[in-house]
């Protein structure tokens, strides 16, 4: 009774409040430590490997491992951390999380060579990528259901303002000779927020009763593939794995591309930097307005249809700007419209949790959407690796392409209630 309270309620009280606030913290200091590397790589590498530029083979290649270690950790802190999450409760595990990629974030600073940095930055991931399945979970648990399109995307501004965070660290110590060692510093902040979790964030009721209804025997990760989920998890996993890596493609490699384009080039390494910083701006900019007309349309058509229709803005958007050969200021622009339309990423968060039952829901939400990671950092290598130094125009445009499978699973998603529903019976032991 309890339950159906909460998820019929129309008003918003203080838990709810602190546990929105709690997660909006959390993906904000997510965004920030996330893409620190991302917006440094290639000078920061270029120091710790001597090398003479930073649009060098040597760079490239390594800054390339980094990342992939860092989407690889993703990953598998997503689904480690999702499994805590379904164990010891969401508050609990987002706290951890939170604890865990503040602290690699920071030791970033004390690296001497990129295999340390490679290390460093893994774990972190572990950390982040724990904490979008586990705040994901905590407010599609937490939250009436008629504010939740809106709650979505005012929590993937959390990102975004990380982001422009890390922009903003980036731009004003890039003067400083040693300024790609010091933006880390600035990702030891989140640890702070742990202490505030766990006093004032309590476990949801919705997870206490189906922990109890459990005897607290949480289903393996196993479940996610028996008859009643597996469908949900195959189509969910589809359009994660393709989507992510086209959208992870161009958040590392437009920045590096646009650095390189040849009126850039010779410019002054500060002035590069700006640019970069600035186009970085530019784009997670337009994606809060995204993330607000993303939740619009999914109020008005609802989930599916919404998602389907910016995977199909993306792939436009994508494919207009690395068609041809662009200016910076051309090139800038369209990034700017590619950034608004990811705002379909804001709705993840309340569409895929909901898929799963309950104790599955961490779980499933956090394996699905790390699948996406793990093809996204196989997608780093191999840009890293084989497209020719500088000139990612190419692979972007084929980048693009990868967001014309999930437009049709996603439409083939079951609708929430019946599968979970039907799947929670099954997972409940007998009485």
């Amino acid at each position: 009774m309890e339950q159906a309270k909460a998820g019929s309620d129309q008003r918003v009280s203080a838990q709810q409040w602190r546990a929105g606030l709690a997660a909006w913290l959390g993906w904000l200091f997510d965004g920030l430590d996330m893409h620190l590397y991302t917006l440094v790589a290639a000078p920061f590498v270029m120091q710790l490997i001597g090398a003479a530029a930073a649009s060098s083979d040597p760079v490239k290649e390594k800054s390339s491992w980094i990342q992939a270690a860092f989407l690889a950790g993703w990953a598998l802190g997503g689904s480690a951390f999702g499994c805590a999450g379904d164990r010891l409760g969401r508050s609990r595990t987002l706290a951890l999380t939170i604890l865990t990629y503040a602290t690699f974030t920071g030791l970033s600073f004390f690296a001497q060579t990129w295999w340390q940095l490679l290390i460093f930055r893994f774990v972190a991931a572990l950390g982040i990528g724990g904490e979008w399945a586990v705040g994901a979970s905590l407010l599609s648990e937490t939250w009436p259901v008629r504010f939740r399109p809106w709650i979505a995307a005012v929590l993937q501004t959390g990102v975004n303002i990380g982001i422009l965070a890390a922009c903003a660290v980036v731009f004003f110590t890039s003067h400083w000779s040693h300024y790609p060692r010091i933006v880390f510093l600035a990702g030891v902040l989140p640890a702070f927020l742990v202490f505030w979790i766990r006093a004032k964030v309590p476990e949801p009721i919705e997870w206490q009763h189906a922990q109890r209804a459990a005897s607290g025997k949480p289903p393996p990760l196993s479940a996610l593939f028996c008859r009643e989920s597996r469908a949900v998890t195959l189509l969910v996993s589809t359009v994660c794995a393709c989507s992510l890596t086209a959208w992870w493609a161009f958040l590392f490699w437009n920045v590096q591309h646009l650095r390189n384009l040849p009126e850039v080039a010779s410019w002054l390494p500060e002035a590069r930097e700006h640019l970069a910083s600035r186009a970085f701006f530019l784009i997670i900019g337009a994606s809060i307005f995204g993330n607000f007309f993303a939740a619009a349309l999914a109020k008005r058509l609802g989930y599916r249809s919404a998602i389907a229709l910016l995977f199909g803005a993306l792939f436009a958007s994508m494919c207009a700007c690395f068609s041809v050969e662009r200016g910076h200021e051309s090139l800038i622009a369209w990034n700017c419209a590619i950034g608004f339309f990811s705002g379909v990423f804001g709705l993840f968060t309340m569409f895929l949790p909901p898929l799963f039952p309950t104790l599955l829901r961490t779980t499933g939400a956090g394996f699905c959407f790390n699948i996406g990671r793990l093809a996204a950092a196989a997608g780093t290598i191999y840009f890293g690796l084989f497209a020719h130094v500088g000139n990612f125009r190419l692979p972007l445009f084929g980048a693009s392409f990868l967001f014309l499978p999930p437009i049709v699973a996603v439409l083939w998603i079951p609708r929430s209630g019946g599968a979970a529903h039907r799947a929670e019976s099954k997972l409940q032991p007998p009485e």
